[in-house]
């Protein structure tokens, strides 16, 4: 069975298909890519399964529950989490707090029990302490946990904002761009990650510039242009597909910061 199933998810802006028709489906421990040109629509389509955007037309299900259009907040209870182009994490805190303030949404039922000091907060605390650590082992960040976030590499951080996203405990993990701006050692560190979280059951939905790094970890591949899904299979089918060599895999550029990736 799918954990995500997107159907016929389309957006308009001024009377513009930013996103048209667009269908494919996620399996728990499957990696699947979206790729495309700049101005294809990826990170639109992000927003809008992450609930950022309200989509036009079609539907989002996860598990088996409709959630076309569910605040992103409700989606991550519900076990959707998701990373940023741009980097989220609070650079003068410590790393070990950055992943700690992944924890306040899946504690939102102990809130009044905080606030009024009950037995159960010191408890709560201390288990919400331990797996976060817990997770900074899992992106190997452990030794780093008392540094404060913005000496880190860029790589790191990049492995930070992963971590904090994993404190929601996710089903699903999406993730926008995880290697951008990464050197060749910091990709392959992304890479292990990713494969590992896959590996434990978490789906992956991976938007990523990098070609070589999305034909070597990607199950399936969704492959889109103009907001329209052109083509879609394994790597390898993707890999030979003419019109995929010709248009998107040699493309380099940065996509723009607004959402029309």
């Amino acid at each position: 069975m799918s954990l995500l199933d997107v159907q016929g998810l389309g957006i308009s802006f001024g009377g513009l298909k930013a996103v048209n028709d667009v269908s494919f489906k996620v399996a728990p421990g499957e990696i699947v890519s979206v790729i495309g040109p700049n101005g294809a629509g990826k990170t639109t389509l992000f927003n809008m399964i992450s609930g950022v955007y309200q989509p036009g037309r079609g539907s989002v299900s996860l598990n088996g529950i409709e959630v076309t259009g569910v605040v992103p907040n409700r989606l991550a209870e519900m076990g959707l989490s998701r990373t940023f182009q741009n980097l989220q994490i609070f650079q003068e805190m410590t790393v070990l707090d950055n992943v700690l303030a992944g924890y306040h949404l899946s504690e939102r039922g102990s809130v009044w029990a905080d606030l009024l000091s009950l037995p159960g907060m010191k408890r709560r605390a201390a288990q919400a302490r331990a797996g976060a650590r817990k997770l900074l082992e899992r992106v190997r960040l452990d030794k780093a946990a008392e540094q404060i976030a913005g000496n880190l590499s860029y790589g790191a951080l990049k492995r930070l904002e992963i971590a904090r996203a994993l404190a929601l405990n996710p089903k699903i993990l999406l993730l926008d761009e995880p290697a951008a701006g990464c050197n060749a050692v910091e990709t392959e560190e992304i890479d292990h990650l990713i494969a590992e979280l896959a590996a434990s059951g978490i789906a992956i939905l991976l938007v990523e510039h990098d070609m070589k790094l999305v034909m070597r970890i990607s199950n399936h591949i969704v492959v889109l242009d103009h907001g329209e899904k052109i083509a879609e299979g394994d790597p390898a089918t993707v890999s030979r597909d003419p019109a995929v060599i010709a248009a998107y895999l040699g493309t380099e550029e940065e996509e723009p910061a607004h959402a029309d990736g």
